[in-house]
């Protein structure tokens, strides 16, 4: 019995229709019945019970569905394997994102995953104070990050993912009870500062300057996501952040409020040009098509 005679008798065997098992394979009705005919006879017993009504297995044909069923899926699961493995499709995805925008991108992992069997994406946590290090060390492959990026060693692919931008403030803070604020409004904060940040992807949530020019105070330093809730919280500071995060993060202590003036934050993947690989082709190219 060669393989596509398999097939064919394994997905008769599963529609107990011939007609559904010839769509499913893309052939005509008649060359699903020329092909079980062929195999009744190499056998030399019915492996179908054909009534004008309907289509059932024979105990023979039961007894050849199990036995090939299980041998067949290892066979086509091996050459899947192989061809993976040869595309360079098959191995880990180091994937970085920032805390809650995990979620926003799940249909992105998920395409890749259903397409790459052989892959696995392991989630690593960047930290908002120091976007870029991870991926710049080459601890994740690829980050899902903010724009601006103008790094001349990253690959840059934006996506239509967009998120207002709010301040985050305690709730004892004179900002907590307003419906909204405005950029100017900046210029009587203190507002957390990062770690290792290059100054343009900061000035996104936590501008420099407000737009007339009076200085934005920093707060305290922080390293790590926890950090910021906490001295935000604390009232050390305040500290610009997505709309998701007033979802994901609702603490008693922290209130969110509206930047009516502030231009939505954009999403991008990245990653270092000189490190891509097929396998981070390939989770681009289900991120473009999850689109």
């Amino acid at each position: 019995m060669e393989m596509r005679e398999i097939e064919i008798f394994l997905t008769a065997a599963e529609e107990l229709h011939f007609t559904r098992a010839a769509e499913r394979l893309g052939i005509s009705p008649a060359r699903v019945s020329q092909s079980i005919k062929k195999q009744e006879r190499h056998i030399g017993a019915p492996l179908f019970d054909r009534t004008t009504r309907a289509v059932r297995l024979s105990p023979l044909g039961e007894q050849l569905y199990r036995a090939l069923k299980d041998g067949h899926r290892q066979i086509t699961q091996g050459i899947t394997t192989a061809q993976a493995t040869a595309d360079g499709t098959a191995g880990t995805l180091t994937l970085g994102t920032l805390g809650p925008n995990s979620v926003a991108i799940k249909n992105v992992a998920d395409l890749f995953l259903a397409r790459h069997p052989n892959a696995r994406v392991l989630h690593r946590e960047i930290q908002p104070a120091s976007p870029l290090d991870l991926l710049k060390s080459g601890e994740v492959d690829v980050a899902h990050l903010w724009l601006p990026i103008r790094e001349p060693d990253l690959t840059v692919r934006p996506t239509p993912h967009s998120s207002a931008v709010l301040l985050m403030v305690s709730t004892d803070h004179p900002y907590a009870h307003r419906d909204a604020i405005g950029l100017e409004d900046l210029g009587d904060c203190a507002v957390v500062e990062g770690q290792s940040i290059p100054a343009y992807m900061e000035e996104v949530f936590n501008p420099w300057h407000t737009p007339s020019g009076r200085p934005v105070r920093r707060g305290p330093k922080v390293t790590t996501w926890q950090e910021a809730l906490s001295a935000v919280a604390s009232g050390q500071a305040t500290a610009g952040v997505t709309a998701e995060v007033a979802d994901l993060y609702p603490w008693p202590s922290l209130a969110f409020v509206p930047i009516r003036d502030a231009a939505p934050c954009r999403w991008a993947f990245a990653w270092r040009t000189s490190a891509e690989t097929p396998l981070i082709r390939a989770f681009a190219q289900a991120a473009a098509d999850a689109r």
